[in-house]
């Protein structure tokens, strides 16, 4: 059996009066590109805080790549590629001085052929002998992703990695991701853009005051989802009684109307057309990950 690149068993972690975490079982396997997701507070901070070693479990294990990250925090650490929400870099040094420390602190001399090749691949090469404190945030960022990536880590956390950047930087990083994904490396991702999670991620964890309330595939949560809505606009601007009962008018004046399947298209178009209306404009929408997010974040 292959050995996990995260596995956690009744992760517990508590702050003053705050349970940031509350046993957490998890495991994610090599090779994954996988979601951890969940409103502010939920826990997602602290367990990757965990996982690198930046805070100690009160009760519980994690492993990285079956290192346990506190009876073999140096070959766990040295497992694990972090990408901080946070822009914290050092002003003092340039772009590759940079990586070079990075590299240093995990005892890898010689290191500057991979440094070079990170920073071509992440588009840095014209900032590789600027200062830090000159570069713009999406820069920064994109340093950010290079030091998590020094030591060649199989697993790699990206915690808000897109967060406050522009839509260019955004696809770019998301294609060299993809590719490292693709040559073997584990991908732990949290964002709150869920549409990213839904077109990278194959499966989904999410977690609620310190639990996991969901963890199953994509494909199944969006299942569990109230299935097709049609979105349409009318003329003359009214729904037959038939139709009104269950149309939601929107902002933008249309109405959206849930359907139990897609034939029942048919039967609202004939029904408008019975009332004497003309459909003008119509749109099926799927379910998608913030519905699927949103619907378990409300249960009890």
């Amino acid at each position: 059996m292959t050995t996990p690149a995260i596995e956690v068993t009744g992760l517990a972690k508590r702050y003053g009066s705050v349970q940031a975490l509350d046993g957490v079982d998890l495991t994610v396997r090599q090779g994954e590109f996988f979601a951890l997701l969940g409103p502010n507070g939920a826990g997602k901070t602290t367990l990757i805080s965990v996982l690198a070693g930046l805070a100690r479990p009160d009760a519980g294990t994690a492993k990285v790549m079956g290192f346990d990250v506190v009876r073999d925090y140096r070959e766990a650490r040295r497992a694990l590629g972090v990408v901080p929400q946070e822009l914290v870099f050092d002003p003092f040094f340039t772009v590759r001085e940079t990586l070079r420390f990075q590299s240093g602190y995990f005892g890898l001399r010689h290191n500057d052929d991979w440094i070079d090749e990170v920073i071509e691949r992440l588009d840095l090469t014209p900032k590789a002998n600027a200062n830090m404190r000159s570069l713009s945030g999406g820069m920064k960022r994109r340093v950010l992703v290079a030091q998590a990536l020094v030591h060649k880590p199989p697993v790699i956390i990206l915690d808000e990695p897109t967060a406050g950047v522009d839509v260019e930087l955004r696809q770019g990083l998301w294609q060299f991701v993809s590719g490292l994904n693709a040559a073997g490396h584990t991908i732990v991702l949290t964002t709150h853009y869920l549409e990213e999670a839904e077109t990278l991620c194959a499966r989904v964890a999410m977690l609620k005051q310190g639990r996991v309330v969901a963890l199953d595939t994509t494909a199944n949560l969006l299942a569990g989802v109230a299935g097709l809505r049609l979105k349409l606009k009318v003329s003359p601007d009214r729904m037959p009684p038939a139709l009104a009962e269950r149309a939601t008018r929107q902002d933008d004046g249309s109405y959206l109307l849930p359907l139990a399947r897609s034939a029942e298209i048919a039967d609202v178009v004939v029904a408008l057309r019975a009332n004497g209306a003309e459909v003008t404009d119509l749109s099926i929408l799927e379910p998608d990950l913030e519905e699927a997010f949103v619907s378990i974040m409300g249960r009890r």
